[in-house]
């Protein structure tokens, strides 16, 4: 096993969806192959759009995830997919370099140029040293806030400490180090405001009361991505979770008239079109939002 890096395109030629496959050619099979039940970081290169990713998440890692296993592609010749769970998205991009550090060291030419011809290579390995530190510039506000959290719970009311000195992998797989991620990412990309009502409701110490719903909840296999997350109020996750209301394709949602009362339906947005983020890539992917129409809201309106 061997950690890597695959880069991600918001116009790839190949099929991914970043969350659950990534798809290429045969070319970069023996590194990928190194790579399965190791962990893998998600790079965004230049020439991307700052439209679709977000400030600062261009020639950026952006986001963790685990290699299952790879199959070969069965419609396309020379063609493989690794299929990746436990998606972790970075609370903050993580630039290839910081003035004259960079974080893949074979990316660094001892002129002080970067390497062009290794930044090219799509999937390439990257040292667990190299990972980890990766791994705890783009979730160390997370860690720190979790820590925080931990200290201002009196002592005898709070759950068995969660010690952060601990190996970066069992940060990776650890459930409360990942809903605050998914937390963190959703609420952020959503600016705090709920996406059906319009709401951005703050309490009394300015913290934003908005929540993160899972559109594919993880029970159900839905990974810890924003693009699988949705910001709501609490009624409105509330009634979301229990299939009354349901995402569209275009950005779109619908409300089960028959079973939401008309009071409940007036704090909805009435022309029905959903607040989503600035950056393309943080919005709903159509996969997940077709899932959540299939099983949870088309059955209620039955």
């Amino acid at each position: 096993m061997a950690k890597a890096v695959f880069t991600i395109r918001a116009h790839s030629i190949y099929d991914d969806l970043p969350e659950q496959q990534y798809h290429f050619p045969k070319i970069y099979l023996r590194t990928a192959n190194a790579a399965v039940g190791d962990w893998i970081l998600y790079y965004v290169p230049s020439k991307e759009s700052v439209r679709q990713w977000g400030l600062g998440a261009v020639q950026a890692y952006v986001s963790a995830a685990f290699i299952s296993h790879i199959t070969p592609d069965p419609a396309r010749a020379d063609h493989y997919y690794a299929w990746v769970g436990d998606y972790a998205p970075f609370v903050r991009p993580v630039p290839f370099r910081r003035d004259n550090h960079y974080f893949e060291r074979k990316l660094w030419s001892e002129d002080g140029s970067t390497n062009q011809g290794t930044a090219r290579r799509s999937v390439r390995s990257i040292s667990d040293d190299e990972f980890n530190e990766i791994w705890v510039e783009g979730t160390s506000l997370i860690i720190g806030e979790i820590q925080t959290d931990q200290r201002a719970v009196p002592p005898g009311f709070a759950d068995e400490p969660l010690e952060f000195d601990r190996p970066v992998v069992e940060q990776l797989v650890n459930r409360k180090v990942r809903d605050a991620l998914f937390q963190r990412t959703v609420r952020d990309a959503y600016d705090a405001r709920c996406a059906v009502t319009g709401l951005r409701i703050l309490n009394g110490g300015g913290r934003a009361e908005i929540e993160a719903a899972h559109i594919r909840p993880v029970a159900d296999k839905g990974p810890d991505s924003p693009r699988n997350g949705i910001a709501l109020c609490r009624t409105a996750h509330w009634m979301f979770d229990r299939g009354l209301i349901g995402l569209k394709s275009g950005g779109l949602f619908d409300v089960n008239v028959a079973k939401v009362p008309e009071d409940a339906r007036r704090m909805l947005r009435q022309d029905g079109k959903l607040i989503l983020p600035n950056s393309n890539g943080l919005r709903p992917a159509d996969k997940f939002v077709e899932w959540h129409w299939q099983n949870r809201f088309g059955p209620k309106l039955v």
